[in-house]
C-alpha cells in the first residue's frame, strides 16, 4: 500500500477543512440519533456533569480558598473541569482514531491524517456548553474581567497541542495497543495532579514537582487566570504554554506523515 506523504500532516486540516468539518457534524448527529433529546444530550451532559461536581464541593467538602467567594471557587473549578472534559474527549477518542478508521487509510478524499483531528474537533462541544455556562455566570455576577477576550487564544493553542499529540498517540497505539485501555488510568492520574479544585499555591513545596511536570496543568493555570482570577499568566507559564502547543502540532504533524508509511501495516 502507497501512500503519498506530505511534509507536514496539518497540510490536510486546510484542504480538508470544509470536509473535516462536515464529517464531523455527521458524526455528531449520528451519535445522539434514536435518543429522545437527540443533540440535546450533548448540552445537557457536561451541564449536569459541572453541577454535580459544584454540589460535591460546596456542600459535601465545604471547600474555601482565601479571597474566593463560593460561587467564584465553583467557577474556578468549571475553569479547569471543562478543559479536562474536552482533553480527556479528545484523547480517549483520538488514540484509537486510526485503528477505528482503518477503512479509510487508502482514501484520498478523507486522508487518515484527518481521523485524529476530528476526534479533536467533536470534543469541542463540551468545551463550548461549559465556557458558555461560565462567562454567562460571570457576566451575571459582575466578576468578568477584560483578561477574558484571551480566551480563544488559549483555547486555540490547546486544540493545536491535542491535534498533535493525537497524530503520535493515534499511531504508536497500532504497534502498542494496550494504550487505549490504558488511557482512562492515564487521565484519571492527569485529572489528580491538576490544579482543578486547588490552586498551585495550595500544594506543599514537595509536591509542586508533579504541577511541574504536568503539560495540562499550564492549561489549567491559564484558563483559571484569565477567566475567574482576571489576571494574566505568568510569563513563564505564557512561554511553556505556547512551546508546548505549538511543539506538539509540528513534531505530530511531522511523525504522522512519515511514521503512517510504516506504522500502518500494523493495523
Amino acid at each position: 500500500m502507497k501512500f503519498s506523504v506530505p511534509y507536514h500532516s496539518s497540510q490536510f486540516l486546510l484542504s480538508h477543512r470544509r470536509l473535516l468539518w462536515q464529517v464531523s457534524l455527521n458524526e455528531l448527529k449520528a451519535r445522539y440519533a434514536g435518543s429522545i433529546f437527540g443533540l440535546g444530550w450533548a448540552v445537557l451532559t457536561p451541564l449536569l456533569f459541572l453541577a454535580i461536581y459544584a454540589g460535591i464541593y460546596l456542600i459535601i467538602f465545604r471547600v474555601q480558598v482565601p479571597g474566593l467567594s463560593p460561587v467564584q471557587y465553583v467557577l474556578l473549578i468549571f475553569s479547569g473541569l471543562v478543559p479536562f472534559l474536552m482533553t480527556s474527549e479528545a484523547l480517549v477518542s483520538g488514540v484509537s482514531a486510526v485503528v477505528a478508521n482503518k477503512s479509510v487509510l487508502s482514501n484520498t478524499v478523507f486522508p487518515i491524517d484527518l481521523a485524529p483531528a476530528k476526534a479533536v474537533l467533536l470534543s469541542q462541544v463540551p468545551m463550548v456548553v461549559g465556557f458558555t455556562a461560565i462567562i454567562a455566570a460571570l457576566a451575571l455576577t459582575g466578576t468578568m474581567s477584560w483578561t477574558v477576550v484571551l480566551l480563544p487564544v488559549i483555547w486555540g493553542l490547546h486544540i493545536l497541542a491535542l491535534i498533535g499529540l493525537n497524530w503520535i498517540l493515534s499511531l504508536i497505539n497500532l504497534v502498542f495497543r494496550d494504550l487505549q485501555n490504558l488511557m482512562g488510568i492515564i487521565l484519571l492520574a492527569l485529572m489528580i495532579v491538576s490544579p482543578i479544585a486547588y490552586t498551585p499555591e495550595m500544594v506543599p513545596p514537595s509536591l509542586k514537582v508533579l504541577l511541574i511536570l504536568n503539560p495540562f496543568a499550564y492549561f489549567v493555570v491559564a484558563y483559571q487566570s484569565i477567566m475567574i482570577l482576571g489576571r494574566l499568566p505568568g510569563w513563564g507559564n505564557s512561554l511553556i504554554l505556547i512551546a508546548l502547543s505549538l511543539g506538539l502540532f509540528t513534531l505530530g504533524g511531522y511523525f504522522f506523515s512519515r511514521a503512517k508509511r510504516v506504522l500502518i501495516d500494523y493495523v
